[in-house]
């Protein structure tokens, strides 16, 4: 579909230094988190909105499939090309362009890393709230695309509570803004279409951010439990009391022994359950707090509880709970993870369950969650070459999106839907439901160029289900 031609008009327009088109090139943008690939067939780097403004367009001409890409760190093989076209690689474009904190804004560039972000802020005495765990190299591109979360997101809410303006280059090149600086704007409230909407929308190139001050103080809870289930008990007990922790996550026995093999951040490998509490505010209520969570712990079989106050202590325990991931991988290249989301009081019953799925398709299954808005990260090992471990997790995989979902939870909390969970928006969203997104998918790109096949199944007719289209 791209032609030679076509690979020259792209040079024109950002300098053949930022055309990739040999065949290592290729490879190296054919894949992301995920073991899911696709060769793309040209890489492109802008630096600029002009820039993507005047590639979509050429694109849009030739109808070509493009898929918007940051760091690559997508856990659902949303960025994977999987129509060949275009890679538009975002990640030159990583400036700061201002931070107002008078205001509490942040105008950022979406190839700019969250870490880079927050070690900007930090002296300034803000922060941008949304954290994932992989902080250290996602963009915020990629973060607003997915709707992030991470584990201080308990306390101040997903990626989307935070973008108050997008600017946004459309499947056709024409540039548009979204939202503002301000608090409220008139008329629909089209950025929050692009925030989770992975890519297939439009691409953006401009985000205001809101920050907010960092806290004056905090402390961190260790709680050690005998049993899985009683560490998932005081989760909803914790928040059902009235506390809201900053953070409040959650890492069982395998999760712990694969963190200090790596880590060595000095969590427990001997306990089933672990909880990680952040508490923020002056001293007097980290004390009330502290009392009180300890107390709701111990009545549900915790074994211990330790107290983080100094800088190292908190950074190396939040090291163990930031690096799990790479700590897996270290261990087991390839796995599965999921991020279904359940309430909080279901969170018993879905991780028994989630330890009955490992045992029938015979996997190992290291499970961490954002436990206070009940999302977990169940993560399925395999071995890559053996074929019959891969389909094995894979099903698991399903079954336990599925368990989720009888849970009256969601299919993701912030990986996103991707290639990975197309299969199951079905049983998510009833067909009209789905006809409706895709209605809205044609009218910002009718072609179907930006990131084909991802996030929403191949439409059906509907015209014999009693429920109508919504109109939109």
């Amino acid at each position: 579909m791209v032609t030679e031609s076509f690979i020259k008009e792209l040079a024109k327009i950002l300098g053949r230094e930022n055309v990739l088109s040999a065949r290592k090139d290729l490879l190296a943008y054919s894949y992301d988190s995920t073991p899911e690939r696709g060769i793309p067939e040209v890489i492109v780097f802008p630096h600029n909105t002009a820039q993507v403004s005047a590639v979509m367009k050429a694109i849009h001409r030739e109808k070509i499939p493009v898929v918007p890409r940051g760091a690559g760190t997508n856990l659902s093989g949303g960025t994977v090309p999987t129509c060949g076209g275009v890679v538009l690689e975002l990640s030159r474009m990583n400036r700061i362009l201002e931070i107002d904190t008078a205001n509490r804004r942040a105008i950022v560039e979406p190839g700019l890393v969250n870490l880079d972000l927050q070690n900007a802020l930090a002296p300034l005495g803000f922060v941008f709230p949304p954290d994932p765990a992989s902080q250290k190299s996602s963009t915020l591109g990629g973060n607003v695309g997915e709707n992030a979360g991470g584990p201080h997101c308990l306390k101040y809410g997903v990626t989307s509570k935070y973008v108050c303006g997008i600017e946004v280059v459309l499947a056709d090149g024409e540039i548009v803004e979204l939202g503002g600086n301000v608090e409220d704007i008139p008329g629909y409230d089209l950025r929050a279409l692009l925030i989770g909407a992975e890519g297939i929308l439009g691409i953006a190139t401009k985000l205001v951010l809101n920050i907010v001050p960092l806290p004056k103080t905090s402390w961190i809870l260790l709680a050690v439990f005998e049993t899985l289930d009683g560490a998932s008990q005081a989760v909803s007990d914790i928040i059902s009391s009235g506390i809201v922790p900053g953070a409040l996550e959650l890492m069982d026995k395998t999760s712990c022994w694969v963190i200090e093999q790596s880590i060595s951040a000095g969590y427990p490998t001997d306990a089933e359950g672990v909880l990680l509490i952040e508490l923020e505010g002056l001293g007097d209520s980290l004390n009330r707090q502290a009392k009180d969570i300890s107390e709701i712990c111990r009545k549900n079989k915790m074994r211990e509880l330790r107290l983080a106050k100094t800088t190292a202590e908190k950074t190396i325990l939040w090291q163990g709970r930031r690096g799990f991931f790479g700590a897996v991988a270290r261990l087991c290249p390839q796995y599965v993870v999921m991020d279904g989301t359940v309430p909080r009081n279901k969170m018993v019953p879905t991780l028994r369950q989630i330890g009955k799925i490992a045992e029938q398709y015979k996997v190992t299954i290291a499970n961490v969650a954002h436990a206070g808005d009940g999302n977990l990260h169940p993560l399925i090992l395999f071995d890559v070459n053996n074929e019959q471990e891969k389909k094995a997790a894979h099903e698991a995989g399903k079954v336990i999106l599925k368990t989720c979902l009888d849970m009256g939870g969601t299919l993701t909390g912030e990986h996103g839907i991707g290639l990975e969970k197309l299969g199951s928006m079905k049983t998510m969203f009833h067909p009209a439901d789905l006809a409706a997104m895709h209605h809205v998918k044609s009218i910002f790109d009718p072609d179907s160029i930006l990131n084909p096949g991802k996030l929403l199944p191949a439409e059906e007719d509907n015209s014999h289900h009693e429920r109508k289209e919504i109109p939109v």
